[in-house]
């Protein structure tokens, strides 16, 4: 288990790796788009974060409304 969790970390980017990704996201977007996909990562984010807190509520109401109406059981 733990030779498989040490293979799947070693080949994540470390520092030096993103640093390379960033700057040739700059490269190829340039200054003034960047901005522009920062933006839209943000709003993506946030919606998908709405959802979910929607989809949370949801379920937690649907679980409350069983349990609502589920009958009592006496153990006496």
């Amino acid at each position: 288990m733990i030779q498989m969790l040490s293979i799947i970390l070693f080949g994540l980017p470390g520092g030096p790796e993103l640093l390379l990704i960033a700057f040739v996201v700059l490269l190829l977007f340039g200054g003034k788009k960047l901005p522009e996909l920062m933006k839209g990562l943000g709003k993506g984010i946030r919606e998908f974060n709405n959802a979910k807190a929607n989809i949370e509520s949801e379920v937690r109401d649907s679980i409350k409304e069983i349990d609502k109406n589920e009958p009592k059981s006496n153990k006496d």
